[in-house]
C-alpha cells in the first residue's frame, strides 16, 4: 500500500440521450463540454470541475460499433451494456480513480482476484471551447467485485494530459467547484472494505453506524446502508440487493444561495436537508445531486 491513496478522477453516468443530459445539467447550472466520441461506440459530454474531477455522462453513439466492442472483450463497453440491461439506461455505473501507473493497478487487481478484465488503451479527439482540438490518451485498469454485478470501477491514467487551461469549462452558474463525497448503498457496507482498500490503493477507511467512509486523496466515498441513504440524502433504496449501487454525488458550492436561486429560476424541483440542497434523479441526471456550501 502507498502512503498516498488514488484521487477520485471521474464518475460515469449512463444515459439514453446526450441532448437530454445537456438540457438537464444546464438547468442544474453546469457547463457541459462538447460531445466527444470514443473509438468503441460510446460518446460523452463531460462536466469538468475546478477540483479536476469530472462527470462523464455516457451515451451510445454507434450501436453497431458498441456491440462489436463487447464481442472483442472491451471491458468498459461490456460493463456499460450489463448495467443498462440489468439496471436502467439512465444511472450511475462507475467510480473512477486517477493513477500514474495503470499497469501496477492492474497487477494489484489480478493479484487480489478482483480484475474485471483486460486493460484498455485508447485515444480520442477533444474539442476545446476556443475551437482547437487535441488528442486525449487514456489507459484503464478495471476492477470489480463478483458479489456486486451492478457497479464497477477502474483506474484511469492520462497518457497525454489534458490542456492546463480548462477554466471556461470549469466555471458553473450554480457555483459548484468540485465533488466532496460520493454515496453508494448496500445492506452490507463492511463487506466491501477490502475492495476499496485495493482499488483506491490504501485509503483511510473509517467505520460508523451507517456504513464505511473511504477517504481518497481528494474526496470521500460513503458506502451506506439503506438507513444511511435515507438519513443523509432522503433517498429510499431497496434492502434486498446485497450488491453495491452508486446513488448520489455531493457537490461543493461556494454559495448555496446562488445554487438555489439558479435551480429555482430554471424550474428545478429540490428539497433541503442537513444544510444541503437535494435534486432527485431525473432523465439526463442518473444520480441524486446534492449541493453543500464548502469552502
Amino acid at each position: 500500500m502507498t502512503s498516498s491513496p488514488h484521487p477520485l478522477d471521474h464518475l460515469v453516468l449512463p444515459t439514453v440521450n446526450i441532448a437530454v443530459v445537456r438540457e438537464r445539467l444546464g438547468k442544474l447550472g453546469f457547463t457541459v463540454a462538447a460531445e466527444a466520441r470514443h473509438p468503441f461506440g460510446t460518446e460523452n459530454a463531460c462536466v469538468f470541475l475546478s477540483d479536476k474531477t469530472y462527470l462523464e455522462p455516457l451515451g451510445i453513439a454507434s450501436r453497431e460499433q458498441y456491440e462489436t466492442s463487447v464481442g472483442e472483450g472491451n471491458v468498459f463497453v461490456a460493463r456499460d451494456q450489463a448495467y443498462r440491461f440489468r439496471v436502467d439506461e439512465e444511472g450511475f455505473s462507475a467510480i473512477v480513480f486517477g493513477t500514474d501507473d495503470a499497469v501496477a493497478d492492474d497487477e494489484r487487481f489480478r493479484a487480489n482476484a478482483m480484475s474485471a478484465g483486460n486493460m484498455l488503451d485508447f485515444a480520442r479527439p477533444m474539442r476545446m471551447p476556443d475551437g482547437s482540438e487535441m488528442t486525449a490518451g487514456f489507459r484503464l485498469a478495471f476492477a470489480a467485485d463478483l458479489r456486486s454485478p451492478d457497479f464497477f470501477t477502474f483506474c484511469c491514467q492520462r497518457i497525454n494530459p489534458l490542456p492546463a487551461d480548462r477554466s471556461s469549462l470549469e466555471r458553473h452558474a450554480n457555483g459548484v467547484t468540485g465533488v466532496a463525497r460520493v454515496a453508494m448503498s448496500t445492506p452490507k457496507p463492511a463487506a466491501y472494505r477490502g475492495f476499496f482498500e485495493q482499488v483506491a490503493d490504501g485509503p483511510k477507511i473509517s467505520t460508523h453506524s451507517f456504513g464505511i467512509t473511504v477517504e481518497t486523496a481528494n474526496a470521500k466515498i460513503d458506502v451506506l446502508t439503506p438507513e444511511g441513504m435515507e438519513a443523509f440524502y432522503d433517498l429510499t433504496v431497496p434492502e434486498d440487493d446485497p450488491g453495491l449501487r452508486a446513488r448520489a454525488i455531493l457537490f461543493k458550492t461556494r454559495d448555496l444561495s446562488v445554487t438555489s436561486a439558479h435551480l429555482a429560476a430554471n424550474g428545478v424541483t429540490y428539497t433541503r436537508k442537513n444544510n444541503r440542497i437535494l435534486a432527485k434523479p431525473a432523465p439526463g441526471q442518473g444520480a441524486l445531486f446534492a449541493f453543500e456550501e464548502i469552502a
